[in-house]
């Protein structure tokens, strides 16, 4: 990890404290537990938050081809250096909350799963409401999934918005040596 992405992130958190969910890059555990559920086979990837890109690193190391690859960043500075990091992803500068006012963003094809290094947890509802029903209305084809850590214990996506939206969440692990520890949920509709 280059020395710089800690700066990255704390310029980040200096322009938008709520945008950033922690002042250093995830780590190499919480990368492999995000990205293991992905099969680049069944569809492109949707990132959600990548930061410094330590979710995309793990995504391309697991094969999955970089055009087939969208990365949602809101802040410029870090958008720009991901664009210049991985130069066959498609690097949005957007607020993921605008998901569901956008067609698929691989035309035709939805995403087979999102991965998101969002902080929910620190944003308000009815952004984190946006951004999950976007997913899911606008982006996921049937039978995919979000995969979402948080620092908590609990579900990030909350209840009832799990329940208005026929969704269901399931912890697949923890990353333990990630500072701080995290764990991470699969988000996906019931029976799908």
């Amino acid at each position: 990890m280059p020395l710089n992405d800690n700066l990255h992130l704390l310029r980040a958190w200096l322009r938008d404290p709520r945008s950033v969910g922690a002042l250093a890059p995830s780590g190499p555990a919480l990368a492999r537990l995000m990205t293991a559920h992905v099969d680049q086979a069944h569809g492109p990837v949707i990132e959600l938050g990548p930061g410094t890109g330590v979710f995309t690193r793990a995504l391309l190391e697991r094969g999955l081809p970089g055009h087939r690859l969208v990365l949602v960043e809101t802040d410029p500075v870090l958008a720009s250096t991901l664009s210049q990091r991985y130069p066959h992803a498609r690097v949005l500068r957007m607020d993921a909350a605008r998901l569901g006012r956008s067609s698929s963003l691989f035309g035709d094809e939805r995403a087979s799963a999102v991965i998101s290094g969002l902080p929910l947890l620190s944003i308000p509802a009815d952004k984190v409401e946006a951004i999950v029903e976007g997913v899911f209305e606008r982006q996921l084809q049937p039978g995919g999934a979000l995969y979402q850590f948080t620092y908590g214990l609990r579900c990030p996506v909350p209840r009832a918005l799990r329940q208005r939206l026929g969704l269901e969440a399931e912890r697949i692990g923890g990353a333990w040596l990630n500072l701080p520890p995290a764990w991470v949920w699969r988000i996906r509709r019931r029976n799908g």
